[in-house]
C-alpha cells in the first residue's frame, strides 16, 4: 500500500518524511531485528539455520532511562494519538475511523503491529508468533461478529439469524490429538490408561461446566461471559476469583492425575500459568464462557489461519490503515492546556519527536503505562504488579514429520507431561495433500519459576540453548525429527501476556486503571481485563474509543 497522501491522513505540514513508513501492510514490515544463527559444527543440529527474535525489548528498555535519549527535533500535531499497536490499539483506531475520527496517529514500538498476535512467514508458509486461534464467538457479541463479517470470516447469516462461517477459516479436521504412552489419541483429554474412577471424575467436571455455562447471577447476567465485563457481578461467582483453580479443584474432589494434568495444560495454554497460579474464576471461565453458535459449526469449533491471529490483526489494520508509525518508542506523556504532549523516539532515524494532540489513548501494558505517566498529575495509582507470563515460541520448517502410531497429524498436537503446550500445524488450512514441507509452531510457557526470574533467564539464553530442549521434547513423539528440521526461528516473549492470578480479575484497581483522565487521557489493554485473549483486546479498544468520542 502506498504512503498516505494529505487527503488521506490530515496531519500538519512537515510530516511527509516521517509518515513515509505509515500504512504499510504486514508483509512490508520487517520483524524485530534478528541475527541468523546456526548450531555447533559437528552436532546433530549443525544443518539447522534460524533466528532468535523477540519483541523489541532493547529499544523498549530505553523507557527506564529517557534522559539518555536525544532532545526533540520535530513536532507533529494530530487530533488523537494512540500509543501501542496491539489488538486493543488497532481496535480503537478502527472504531474511531469508522465513527468520524480519521485524524489518528498510532505509535508502535516494534517493526510490525499486532503485539502477541503478530505473525511471520517464509517460503513454506505463513505462521503465528503468538495467539493462533479464535473460539467461535457468542452470537450476542455483535461488534465482534460485525468485524468478522468485514474480514470475510463470516460470509452471511442463516434465516434464523445464526452466522455462516467461511469454511476455509473453520479449523479443518483432524483438529487435535494427544501423545500419551507412546500413542497418539484423538482429543486432548487423556483417555489411554486412565482408570474408570478417574474417567468418572472427568465426566463430573464437564457436567459442572455445562451447568456453569448456563448459569446466571441474580443480576440476570451470565455467570461467565466474553468480554468478561459482561459477566455477572453476583458474589456467588465472583468469590471464585479469590482462590486458585488448583485449590478449587481439590475442594471439589477433582484429584485424578490425568484430569489435573489436562486442566494445568488449559491454564498454561490460555494464560501462561499453571492451575496453582490461576484464579478459579478464570479457570472455569476458560470453559464456561464458550457459547459460540453458528449455522455451519458447533460451539466447540475454532477459527484459525496459517498466520494465526495475525490474520485478525491484518484485518484490523486494513480497516484503518493510515497513520501507523512503527519502530517508535513513546517514553513520556504530559498534559498541556489544550490536550497532551507525547515524546517519542524514532528508532529507525535515531531522533526524538514531539507529538501534540487533543487526546491520547494508551494501549500499553500496565508497567509501561506507569512509566509513561510519571509526570502526569492524577494518573491512576500503581496497582500491585501483574503476573506477566514469559513464553518461547518456535517456528520449525520440517521436511515432513515422522509419525508414531495412532491419530494422524492434527492442527493442535500436544505431548502429555511436557513442559510445553505442544505445537500447531501452520499448514492445517492448506488444501494441498501429501507430505510436503511444513511449518510447525511450538509453544513453551516458562512456568517453572517466577516470571521475573524466568524473564531474566530467557533473555540470557542462546539460540542453541533454546533449540536443544525443543527438539528433545519433539523427539519423544517424532523420532528422527531433528534430521528433518531445515529452519528453526525462535521468539522470546519476555513480558508475554497478563495472567489472571487469584484476586486480580475483580480487583478494584482494574476499573480504576481504565478510568479516563479529564477527557484527555484514555486507556485500553488486555491488562485492564486481566486476561490476554483477542476478544478482550478487541473489546477494550472499542470501550476506550467510545469514551473518547463521548467526551468530545
Amino acid at each position: 500500500m502506498p504512503s498516505p497522501n494529505a487527503s488521506q491522513c490530515p496531519f500538519l505540514p512537515g510530516r511527509r518524511e516521517f509518515l513515509g513508513r505509515t500504512g504499510l501492510g504486514l508483509a512490508g514490515l520487517l520483524l524485530s531485528p534478528a541475527l541468523l544463527h546456526s548450531c555447533a559444527p559437528g552436532s546433530e543440529r549443525a544443518h539447522i539455520r534460524g533466528t532468535l527474535r523477540g519483541a523489541n525489548h532493547a529499544t523498549g528498555h530505553r523507557l527506564r532511562q529517557p534522559n539518555q535519549l536525544p532532545a526533540p527535533s520535530r513536532t507533529l500535531r494530530t487530533d488523537v494519538v494512540i500509543i501501542g499497536g496491539g489488538v486493543a490499539g488497532l481496535s480503537a483506531k478502527r472504531w474511531l475511523h469508522r465513527h468520524g475520527q480519521p485524524e489518528v496517529l498510532l505509535l508502535e514500538l516494534d517493526a510490525q503491529v499486532g503485539g502477541n498476535s503478530a505473525a511471520g512467514h517464509n517460503a513454506t508458509s505463513a505462521y503465528p508468533w503468538g495467539a493462533h486461534y479464535l473460539p467461535l464467538p457468542d452470537p450476542r457479541n455483535h461488534e465482534l461478529l460485525a468485524f468478522l463479517r468485514e474480514a470475510g470470516t463470516i460470509t452471511g447469516f442463516a434465516p434464523g439469524g445464526l452466522p455462516i462461517y467461511n469454511e476455509y477459516h473453520l479449523c479443518h479436521d483432524p483438529e487435535e490429538r494427544l501423545h500419551v504412552q507412546g500413542h497418539w489419541q484423538t482429543g486432548l483429554v487423556p483417555e489411554l490408561g486412565v482408570p474408570a474412577p478417574d474417567r468418572a471424575q472427568t465426566a463430573r467436571f464437564f457436567a459442572l461446566i455445562e451447568e456453569l455455562r448456563r448459569a446466571k447471577g441474580q443480576d440476570g447476567r451470565d455467570a461467565f461471559a466474553i468480554p468478561l465485563d459482561q459477566s455477572s457481578a453476583d458474589a456467588r461467582f465472583r468469590q471464585l476469583d479469590t482462590v486458585s483453580f488448583a485449590d478449587y479443584l481439590t475442594r471439589q474432589g477433582f484429584t485424578a492425575p490425568a484430569l489435573r494434568w489436562y486442566l494445568d495444560y488449559c491454564c498454561k495454554d490460555d494464560y501462561g500459568t499453571t492451575a496453582a497460579y490461576t484464579s478459579a474464576w478464570a479457570g472455569l471461565h476458560y470453559f464456561a464462557s464458550r457459547k459460540g453458535q453458528a449455522h455451519n459449526a458447533t460451539s466447540a469449533d475454532v477459527l484459525t489461519w496459517p498466520q494465526g491471529n495475525g490474520f485478525l490483526v491484518e484485518a484490523l489494520r486494513q480497516q484503518a490503515p493510515a497513520g501507523i508509525v512503527p519502530q517508535t518508542l513513546a517514553y513520556a506523556v504530559e498534559e498541556t492546556a489544550t490536550g497532551v504532549q507525547v515524546l517519542a523516539y524514532d528508532a529507525a532515524r535515531h531522533e526524538t519527536i514531539r507529538v501534540e494532540a487533543r487526546q491520547a489513548l494508551l494501549a500499553t501494558p500496565q508497567f509501561v503505562t506507569q512509566r509513561l505517566l510519571r509526570g502526569f498529575a492524577g494518573a491512576p495509582p500503581p496497582r500491585p504488579p501483574l503476573h506477566r507470563a514469559p513464553w518461547v515460541v518456535a517456528n520449525l520448517t520440517v521436511d515432513g514429520l515422522p509419525q508414531g502410531p495412532g491419530a494422524p497429524l492434527s492442527w493442535d498436537n500436544v505431548l502429555y507431561g511436557s513442559a510445553s503446550v505442544g505445537y500447531v500445524n501452520a499448514n492445517q488450512q492448506d488444501l494441498a495433500l501429501g507430505t510436503q514441507q511444513k511449518v510447525i509452531t511450538y509453544y513453551w510457557p516458562l512456568t517453572d519459576e517466577a516470571p521475573d526470574a524466568a524473564r531474566r533467564r530467557a533473555y540470557a539464553t542462546t539460540y542453541d540453548q533454546w533449540l536443544q530442549p525443543i527438539l528433545a521434547d519433539l523427539e519423544k513423539a517424532h523420532t528422527g525429527i531433528t534430521a528433518r528440521v531445515r529452519q528453526a526461528d525462535i521468539w522470546v516473549w519476555g513480558h508475554g501476556m497478563v495472567a489472571p492470578t487469584p484476586g486480580a480479575l475483580w480487583h478494584a484497581g482494574r476499573q480504576e486503571a481504565a478510568r479516563p483522565l479529564r477527557g484527555k487521557l484514555f486507556f485500553a489493554h488486555t491488562d485492564l481485563s486481566g486476561m490476554s485473549i483477542f476478544e478482550e483486546g478487541f473489546y477494550q479498544g472499542i470501550r476506550a474509543a467510545r469514551e473518547m468520542l463521548g467526551s468530545a
